[in-house]
């Protein structure tokens, strides 16, 4: 089932988040080769500065249960509050 994940950084992040980027980076490309990550993007504020994430993840219940417990920007505290939304991801984005 796809997911729209939207999550927002704790306003004291920011350091954590430079620091948590690569592992979380990494992390997101073995799920995209897995075909488990569509797509991600940064939010960003009026500065440019990162202060959140989207993703989208087409996985199952557990599986993104799985990957909560996991992503490095949770275990590092970056991200304050997340949004999970079910969702479809139009067929020009999902591999065949």
């Amino acid at each position: 089932m796809p997911f729209l994940l939207i999550a927002y950084d704790h306003p004291t992040a920011y350091e954590r988040r430079l620091t948590s980027r690569q592992a979380h980076i990494d992390f997101i490309d073995v799920l995209r080769d897995q075909g488990k990550a569509i797509m991600g993007a940064a939010l960003i504020d009026d500065h440019g500065k990162m202060i959140g994430s989207t993703l989208f993840l087409d996985m199952n219940q557990d599986e993104l249960d799985n990957y909560l417990k996991t992503e490095p920007y949770l275990i590092n505290q970056v991200w304050d509050k997340i949004e999970i939304k079910a969702c479809n991801i139009g067929p020009s984005f999902l591999k065949n």
